[in-house]
């Protein structure tokens, strides 16, 4: 090998450990495989009161005899944190999905549904596409949409000045599942970028400042919060 293409390989090398450095800098990025993993979403606790946080969640899930591993923010909310658009959970329509026209990034085209079926099959769809049936347990609405079909969305600019601390879920050819957070103010363009190159070939924004994220694994643990909708993510303990 010449001195040349070595100094590219190595150059090229060097980029691409820089890149992925940056992102597990800037990111929360957790994958998870929703056919042997469970993968839940939560709005209220037993006695119908609303959980907003994720310290509430995980004591829910504790007193389910369950440990969270992984959990976050599921889309946007009313301020009387009932969800925004679409809300299933364990197999019941607890709000309708939001079909009309307005303004902010739920507004934005296309807006999007995210879900996961009794088969335990994740999926994500554009609302205007998206047809309810007895097989899916879980879905929430938001939106837009930051990738189709592996591409990023055209609406988004890469020189964007719309920055802010931004999370959603994306879903990799094999099916699973992957939820990202950015650690720090980021434009759409730029976290869209993120999940096609984790090799997502679908994914969708979920919320913007508000978001929160608990990943012990990476070390880092966010209990607050005042949401609607959350992600969770348990194993059994032992």
């Amino acid at each position: 090998m010449t001195k040349i293409a070595l100094f590219i390989v190595c150059l090229c090398c060097f980029l691409s450990c820089d890149k992925k450095i940056k992102h597990e800098d800037d990111f929360v990025i957790f994958k998870v495989n929703p056919k042997i993993e469970n993968v839940a979403f939560y709005w209220k606790d037993d006695d119908g009161t609303i959980l907003k946080s994720i310290a509430h969640l995980k004591n829910k899930t504790e007193q389910g005899n369950k440990e969270l591993i992984f959990a976050m923010n599921g889309g946007m909310f009313e301020p009387n944190n009932f969800p925004k658009g679409l809300y299933i959970e364990n197999f019941k329509i607890l709000n309708k999905t939001d079909t009309l026209s307005g303004k902010g990034n739920f507004y934005l085209h296309p807006n999007g549904i995210f879900y996961l079926t009794k088969n335990n099959e994740a999926e994500i769809v554009e609302t205007k596409a998206f047809r309810n049936n007895p097989e899916i347990k879980y879905a929430t609405q938001s939106g837009p949409v930051l990738l189709i079909d592996g591409e990023i969305n055209r609406i988004f600019k890469k020189d964007s000045k719309n920055i802010n601390i931004r999370n959603g879920v994306g879903i990799l050819k094999n099916g699973n599942i992957v939820f990202i957070m950015s650690k720090t103010e980021v434009n759409f363009y730029n976290f869209a970028s993120v999940f096609k190159e984790s090799g997502c070939v679908k994914a969708l924004y979920l919320d913007g400042f508000v978001s929160r994220t608990y990943c012990p694994e990476q070390k880092w643990i966010q209990k607050d919060g005042d949401f609607g909708v959350m992600i969770g993510v348990t194993t059994s303990k032992k």
